[in-house]
């Protein structure tokens, strides 16, 4: 896989697997966490989560910034990767929440989480700045598409195993504690205490039913009110404990990165008295090819806003799907974000032999933009399909569905099928967009912008974040369910036309690089 590759790709990979590893494990169950240990609705939750998301790549601006400036991108990277490693220790504190104590205790937690989002500003740009420099090399140069979908594999791996770090825990928390694991019961917990104890009669009937059935070895439930306080602790200490990992995840990270560092490259020094050597015609000329290499990379960033957006539901309306309308018993809703980076890891090479071939076939390489288009189109694909299967079972909203009986809930769940077959169309266009997109912005960059170019690439992809709210928003608000994924699936198909659209101009500027 790395034959005729640079040395130092295997350690940038192995460096950012790690700090993929710790960062999944919290993002697996970043929302779902915040509903139960808080009780915040879903909407509620889905905008603090795409706050973070949002605020993860917006200062990779200025960690790009940063690097730029000092031409240090190692200690900027080494830096990040500290930061965030504190921000996951304030967050594996098992605080119970309270109503007395949350005014400080979520904002203390979302300091916690600004710290990780500051962190991996530092870090995630500026590593991809590192791999693109790699391949700066002429050398290298015709392998860089195929240099960061190996780099993007590995972040995957440690996508991958993060997911199921935090379900295991808990459930083994609940457990010691003689519990067992019910994804509904937070919620439930919640509105018992917030209404100490006035439930209306088929609630309190659900809510009594369900807590029985969490009780190992028969024992009574007792106490309603001491059971919900009880219930919540040990479930969201659970979770705190993975964090934990995290911190762990990160400390690895840090020493791969620091004995490898000597295998990648440092950015060339600039030199004051090379620009007065230039005629003003070679300025003009100069600056002229920089603005359209800017003016293509955000012609691309624009697409990948309406991509992200659409992509990282799976955090958002999907996983929330998965707790609703998919039967898990025996697989935590979070353990399904599994699925995409299994599906990365598991299609990369077929695609990388798909695009060999076409290469061999038609004399050259299909081109960057054009692969973002058809990327496109193969999401839009996954949601047609999730359309078509939420119309045809006559889904409500999520809002609605919770409050059908339990045995008309598991009369019209969905097997675990749908979310495989949804992640599989929505990971082949990831590989579509996401590699090539770090590729696409590593060649466009001017070089002595490639850590803010970088940080540009992930701040579109912030906006699309910033976005992603609106996912449980309709999920909860629209009176049927398939027009939830009607809206994601048009959005995707007007990002492939426009793409579409500018793919001669894009195709023209990136060969002017080669």
């Amino acid at each position: 896989m790395f034959k005729n590759h640079p040395k130092g790709l295997l350690a940038a990979a192995l460096s950012n697997m790690g700090e993929r590893f710790g960062y999944y494990i919290m993002n697996a169950v970043l929302l779902l966490f915040l509903c139960s240990k808080f009780g915040l609705s879903d909407e509620t939750s889905g905008v603090i989560y795409a706050v973070f998301y949002a605020l993860i790549y917006v200062l990779s601006l200025i960690g790009g910034y940063i690097a730029d400036r000092t031409q240090n991108y190692k200690a900027t990277i080494m830096s990040g990767l500290v930061t965030m490693a504190v921000g996951y220790a304030l967050l594996s504190i098992p605080i119970l929440a309270t109503p007395e104590n949350t005014s400080w205790l979520l904002p203390f937690t979302c300091g916690a989480l600004l710290l990780i989002a500051f962190g991996n500003g530092l870090f995630k740009g500026n590593l991809q700045a590192i791999v693109g420099q790699m391949y700066d090399d002429p050398k290298y140069s015709d392998k860089r598409d195929s240099g960061f979908q190996i780099f993007y594999v590995f972040i995957n791996i440690g996508g991958l195993v993060a997911p199921f770090i935090a379900p295991l825990l808990r459930s083994w928390w609940l457990g010691v504690n003689n519990m067992t694991y019910n994804a509904g019961l937070p919620e439930l917990c919640h509105a018992y205490i917030n209404a100490d104890g006035a439930m209306a009669a088929d609630q309190l009937t659900k809510f009594q039913e369900l807590a029985a059935s969490v009780m190992q070895n028969g024992a009574p439930v007792g106490d309603l009110m001491t059971f919900s306080q009880n219930y919540l602790d040990v479930f969201n200490t659970g979770v705190h404990y993975s964090f934990f990992a995290s911190v762990a995840a990160m400390l690895i990270s840090l020493l791969i990165f620091v004995f490898t560092k000597k295998n990648m490259p440092n950015p060339a020094k600039k030199e004051a008295k090379v620009v007065e050597q230039y005629t003003q015609e070679e300025k003009l000329a100069m600056a002229k090819e920089i603005k359209q290499r800017l003016y293509a990379l955000f012609a691309v960033l624009g697409i990948a806003i309406f991509f992200w957006f659409s992509f990282h539901q799976n955090g958002q309306s999907l996983s929330v799907f998965a707790r609703d309308f998919v039967t898990t018993e025996s697989i935590a809703p979070e353990i399904w974000q599994a699925v995409n980076p299994f599906f990365v890891i598991t299609l990369t090479p077929i695609v990388m032999w798909v695009f060999s071939a076409l290469r061999k076939k038609r004399g050259k390489d299909i081109s960057t933009p054009r692969k973002i288009a058809i990327g496109m189109l193969i999401a839009a694909i996954a949601y047609l399909f999730l359309t078509i299967f939420s119309l045809i079972m006559g889904y409500p909203s999520g809002e609605e569905f919770r409050s059908w009986d339990v045995a008309a809930q598991n009369a019209v769940k969905a097997g675990p099928w749908v979310l495989i077959v949804t992640y599989f169309f929505l990971t082949v266009a990831e590989l579509f967009i996401s590699p090539l997109g770090l590729s696409f912005v590593s060649k466009v960059a001017p070089k002595h912008l490639q850590g803010i170019c970088q940080g540009l690439w992930l701040g579109a992809t912030a906006v699309g974040n910033l976005l992603i709210w609106i996912g449980p928003l309709m999920y909860n608000s629209f009176s049927s369910q398939w027009m939830c994924w009607f809206v994601f699936m048009v959005v995707c198909l007007i990002s492939m036309g426009v793409m579409l659209g500018m793919v001669k101009w894009l195709e023209k500027i990136t060969m002017q690089q080669e």
